[in-house]
């Protein structure tokens, strides 16, 4: 069926465009800039902030372009005199009831309202007036809520409620009273909250943040007592030169290394490696389950912001969780036992970072269940891939000039299935190439499941293991976790194997990963390139299975014995529980 096509003039231009299509979205296509503020493609699309006004000839008033759609013969002008002066007032309101800490704030140099008044030369305020003040929530372990730099976009609101589904904050109070909080207005630690951070990828000014805890870091890295390792997730590497100008998706990872050893690590690893383990126990579980038609589907529980969720909403269904801990737990735990034995190093020295892509990590860290029998954490401090360019621009290190290093050995060697973790869909491929070979008893080069790969939220499909059908699915996102979840409850699917990341398209998009404006998001597709350079590295790898990475055979050989074994499920398996939602 041909589409129908509208013509319109924007500032002199005639454009044909589909029915339907905005005037911002026309204008896009014709290559003019309209500023919006509000505005999140797909995400929050209501004309809240009216930045993005035009003038529409035959119409009273400003049309808001961000909402209202073209029609046949449509003449718009959005740069006139007028246009002008009316986002000026609009914007000098905004910014009239914002704190004024832009030097010291933590998205100072990316923060949509500073270029904003910067782009239409806001040198003074015109509307002082008085200033609602509001508390700081910083009781979370992942995330602080600062409401005075809130400017009342409604976007983190969007993200939590639509694309999530979960709708821990909203709109409360009325008039100038009006503010984006919690039930009864309690701190994000005591309601529904997941700590995924959609909330803080949305947010175009620094009202939401991570819980920064670097200063933490410089403290062990100045203290000669403290052996302090680090160790980088898989989606960090292809993020952490986007704050470096670096293109999107860039692999960074010989550069964060050679950071990471200036900095003043004692070692550099690669949690890589804790995901091959994870592999190799994940498999083996689900073999297991497999075979004994046990506690089916087996549900992944690399996302700790997933499995928040399923102990708040699902609790019924922790029977089919993995017991399997996160790839850094498990390597915490690993560089607190073999790693201090072999180096003869006092477990109590010894001082975990985990950079991740995500602040839901800064919550699991923490978890009870994450301490072993002395009382020590398997990880001791979380930051994020923000956080970790923030401690190189402290020390003055030109990033995109360094050399590339290599992780330091033993714990640094990792395979292609291990780089895969980091997108949607790659935790379950690389169990699948694992757990194909254990039952087939043979190397099969058939290893890529593209069935499950793609940006879509959720993707099923049917793969053939050792002539046996398995039924698989993975969904990234909350709303998508959910509407599988409801699913299985109801009994109306019977898939055997379930991945669940909390963050639409995996840890590549987590939480603390590098924040992209609004008009990037609607021009690249964020999550596609960081994938693809994951991807790229897996194809690039030398070994592609995690139960051929030497340093897991020589450690399970010389310290766990195998997958599964009594040693293996009191250092890298765990318990959950049943959590409620409001703590009030």
């Amino acid at each position: 069926m041909k589409e129908e096509l509208v013509t319109l003039t924007i500032d002199d231009q005639e454009i044909k465009v589909k029915k339907g299509t905005t005037i911002l979205q026309a204008a896009k296509q014709a290559g003019i800039d309209i500023p919006t503020l509000c505005f999140l493609k797909d995400i929050n699309e209501v004309g809240d902030c009216r930045m993005c006004i035009v003038e529409v000839e035959g119409r009273r008033g400003f049309a808001t372009s961000c909402i209202q759609k073209v029609e046949e013969g449509m003449v718009v002008h959005t740069n006139t005199q007028n246009v002008l002066e009316a986002r000026h007032v609009i914007l000098d309101l905004i910014i009239s009831n914002h704190a004024k800490d832009c030097l010291t704030c933590t998205r100072s140099g990316n923060c949509e309202l500073q270029d904003l008044a910067t782009k239409f030369n806001i040198s003074k305020v015109e509307f002082e007036g008085e200033r609602a003040e509001h508390k700081i929530d910083d009781l979370s372990p992942s995330i602080v809520r600062d409401f005075n730099k809130c400017i009342l976009c409604r976007r983190c609101v969007a993200a939590c409620k639509n694309v999530q589904k979960i709708g821990a904050i909203d709109c409360i109070n009325r008039g100038f009273e009006s503010c984006i909080s919690t039930v009864g207005d309690h701190s994000l630690k005591d309601v529904n909250c997941t700590f995924c951070g959609q909330c803080i990828q949305a947010c175009p000014t620094g009202a939401l943040h991570e819980k920064e805890t670097i200063d933490d870091v410089w403290i062990k890295l100045k203290d000669p007592k403290a052996h302090v390792i680090v160790q980088t997730a898989p989606a960090v590497r292809v993020a952490i030169g986007e704050e470096f100008g670096m293109p999107i998706g860039t692999n960074a990872t010989g550069k964060m290394v050679t950071a990471l050893k200036r900095l003043g690590f004692d070692k550099v690893f690669d949690t890589n490696t804790g995901a091959d383990f994870t592999i190799m126990e994940e498999a083996n579980e689900f073999i297991e389950r497999f075979q004994e038609s046990e506690n089916l589907p087996m549900i992944t529980s690399c996302s700790p912001g997933w499995v928040k969720y399923i102990e708040m909403n699902y609790p019924e269904l922790l029977p089919h969780l993995s017991s399997c801990k996160s790839p850094h737990q498990m390597f915490g735990a690993l560089l607190k036992t073999y790693y201090a034995q072999k180096e003869g190093i006092d477990p109590k020295r010894i001082y975990v970072v985990s950079v991740m892509p995500c602040i839901a990590k800064k919550f699991e860290r923490q978890r009870k269940e994450m301490q072993n029998k002395e009382g020590l954490y398997d990880v001791d401090n979380v930051i994020t891939t923000r956080e970790l360019s923030r401690m190189i621009k402290q020390a003055n290190i030109e990033f995109e000039k360094l050399e590339e290093s290599q992780f330091d050995a033993p714990m640094g060697e990792a395979t292609g299935a291990a780089a895969i973790f980091g997108t949607t869909g790659g935790v379950m491929e690389a169990a699948l190439r694992t757990a194909q070979d254990t039952l087939t008893g043979k190397d099969l080069e058939k290893i890529d499941f593209e069935q499950v790969r793609g940006g879509d939220g959720i993707k099923k499909a049917t793969v053939t293991i050792a002539g046996k059908e398995i039924k698989v699915v993975a969904a990234s996102g909350l709303a998508n976790a959910k509407e599988i979840l409801e699913e299985i409850k109801q009994k109306k699917a019977d898939y055997q194997f379930v991945e669940i990341m909390a963050c639409p398209g995996g840890c590549v998009m987590g939480g603390g990963q590098p924040i992209k404006s609004s008009k990037i998001r609607a021009q690249v597709d964020v999550r596609k390139l960081r994938a693809n350079s994951l991807y790229s590295i897996d194809e690039k790898s030398t070994i592609r299975k995690s139960h051929e990475n030497p340093i897991i055979k020589k450690i399970y050989k010389e310290f766990l014995e195998k997958s599964g074994s009594q040693k293996a499920e009191e250092l890298l398996h765990t318990t959950y529980q049943k959590r409620e939602k409001y703590q009030i």
